[in-house]
């Protein structure tokens, strides 16, 4: 009878735990640059997207720069990570053309994923914040 050997690997994450995971530390990032900031612009995010729409909201992100940038390349980060193939690089001007090219169902799946992204952030955001705002 072989002896199992005990490994180092870590558990496999789902999902939900990656984009906790990813979240927590944007919304520790984040607060740490822009405070409070921070938090409220993650808490309207979402509504802001369910209004106009991501790309629109993604163009009104890099327009108004500061907070808004830091946030709006959070997103890009993980929506590049989550769909190497559609969004090929998370930087502005190359995601914004490549979410411009993408199919219907692409766009959609893409604008899911950004949502339940966003309502990760929004908790961890708002409770790293309760913690007295330290990252």
């Amino acid at each position: 009878m072989a002896a199992t050997t005990p490994t180092k690997e870590k558990p496999r994450q789902t999902l939900e735990q990656q984009r906790a995971q990813d979240a927590w530390e944007c919304a520790g990032a984040g607060i740490a640059q822009h405070y409070k900031d921070y938090v409220n612009d993650a808490k309207g995010l979402p509504a802001l997207i369910m209004n106009s729409g991501l790309m629109q909201v993604m163009a009104y992100l890099e327009d108004k720069g500061g907070r808004h940038h830091t946030l709006a390349q959070h997103l890009r980060r993980w929506l590049h990570q989550r769909f190497p193939q559609q969004l090929p690089s998370a930087d502005f001007p190359a995601f914004m053309q490549a979410l411009m090219k993408v199919a219907p169902g692409d766009y959609q799946a893409i604008t899911a994923e950004a949502f339940a992204w966003l309502r990760w952030l929004r908790q961890m955001a708002a409770a790293r914040n309760g913690a007295g705002g330290k990252p």
